[in-house]
C-alpha cells in the first residue's frame, strides 16, 4: 500500500491507500460491486425495479456486478418474486432472512458477499440511478472508504413534502450536535462501502433497523475513514411504510447509546483506526 494525504471533513490525514478493486475482483473470478436491496413486502415494486436497476447496471457498469435482493421475513409474494429474478438473470440472486430489520439484512448480506465493493438502495429506487457510478467510482479506485449519497447539497434535486424535508435536516442537525458528524445526510437509501474496510467496522454495528447507516457512519468518521458523498437527485415515495415516531425514537436510543460507548471507551475506535492505517478525528463533544 502507499501512503498519501486525504483532505477529510476535518482536515488533511495521513492514511494507507486502499487496493483497486476492480484489480482485486478480477484476480478473484468475483464481481467487483454487489448492490442489495432490502424488500418486505414489495410484490408491487420488486419486479419492476430489480429489472430496471439490472438493465441500468448492465449497459453502464464497467465492471462484473450482482444484485442481491435481502428480503426480510416478508409474509406477501416477494420470496416467490426474488426467487424468479433470481432465475431470470445471472447477476440476480435473492436471500431469505427470518427477522425483519434493514441493518440485520445489510449486516448478513455484506459480511457474507465476495464483491470487494458493497452497496445499497432502497427498493423503490427513490434515488436517481445517474447517480450510482459516481458513488462507487472512488470505492473502486481506492481513493475512498464508503460512499453516501446526500439530499441536502444545493446541486442535489429533491422532490418531498415539507414534513419529511423538514425530519431530516433536524435528525442531521441532532447528529452534528451530538456526535459531531460531519457528513451532511445519514438517511438516504443510497450507500456504499469497500468490503475490507466493512469486515472491521460491521462487527461493532449492533443496530439491526434504521439507525443502521448512522452507526455505521459515525464509527467510520470517528475511524478516520474517509466518506465520499454524492449529490443524488431523489424523489419521495407516496407510499413509504416508514413509521416515523417508532424510528425517531430508536435513532434517540442509539445516538444515547454511541456518546456512552465513545466516552467510556467500550467502543475501540482507536483500534479500528490502527488496523486501517488512518489516523482517527478527535470530537468536539
Amino acid at each position: 500500500m502507499t501512503i498519501a494525504t486525504f483532505r477529510s471533513h476535518s482536515g488533511p490525514t495521513t492514511f494507507q491507500s486502499r487496493p483497486n478493486a476492480a484489480e482485486d475482483a478480477r484476480s478473484r473470478g468475483v464481481p467487483v460491486l454487489d448492490v442489495v436491496v432490502p424488500v418486505y413486502n414489495e410484490q408491487a415494486t420488486l419486479a419492476d425495479s430489480t429489472r430496471r436497476l439490472h438493465r441500468y447496471l448492465t449497459e453502464t457498469f464497467w465492471y462484473p456486478f450482482r444484485i442481491t435482493i435481502a428480503d426480510n421475513a416478508s409474509i406477501d409474494d416477494t420470496p416467490g418474486i426474488a426467487a424468479a429474478l433470481a432465475a431470470e438473470f445471472a447477476e440476480v440472486r435473492a436471500v431469505r432472512l427470518e427477522q425483519k430489520g434493514r441493518g440485520r439484512a445489510l449486516h448478513a448480506v455484506w459480511s457474507a458477499s465476495d464483491a470487494p465493493v458493497l452497496a445499497y438502495m432502497d427498493v423503490d429506487l427513490s434515488t436517481d440511478l445517474a447517480a450510482l457510478m459516481p458513488l462507487v467510482a472512488p470505492l473502486v479506485s481506492g481513493h475512498s472508504d464508503l460512499a453516501i449519497g446526500t439530499r441536502l447539497r444545493r446541486s442535489s434535486r429533491v422532490v418531498r413534502g415539507p414534513k419529511r424535508e423538514l425530519i431530516s435536516r433536524c435528525y442531521n442537525f441532532l447528529l452534528r450536535s451530538t456526535l459531531s458528524a460531519r457528513f451532511s445526510d445519514a438517511q438516504c437509501g443510497f450507500k456504499a462501502i469497500r468490503a475490507d474496510v466493512a469486515d472491521h467496522l460491521l462487527p461493532l454495528v449492533t443496530d439491526t433497523g434504521w439507525f443502521f447507516d448512522t452507526e455505521l457512519l459515525v464509527l467510520a468518521e470517528r475511524s478516520g475513514l474517509r466518506i465520499h458523498e454524492v449529490p443524488v437527485d431523489w424523489i419521495d415515495d407516496p407510499d413509504s411504510r416508514v413509521d416515523i415516531v417508532a424510528t425517531a425514537t430508536a435513532d434517540l436510543k442509539g445516538i444515547a447509546r454511541l456518546r456512552r460507548g465513545f466516552a467510556t471507551g467500550a467502543i475501540p475506535i482507536q483500534a479500528i483506526a490502527d488496523r486501517l492505517g488512518t489516523t482517527r478525528r478527535l470530537a468536539t463533544h
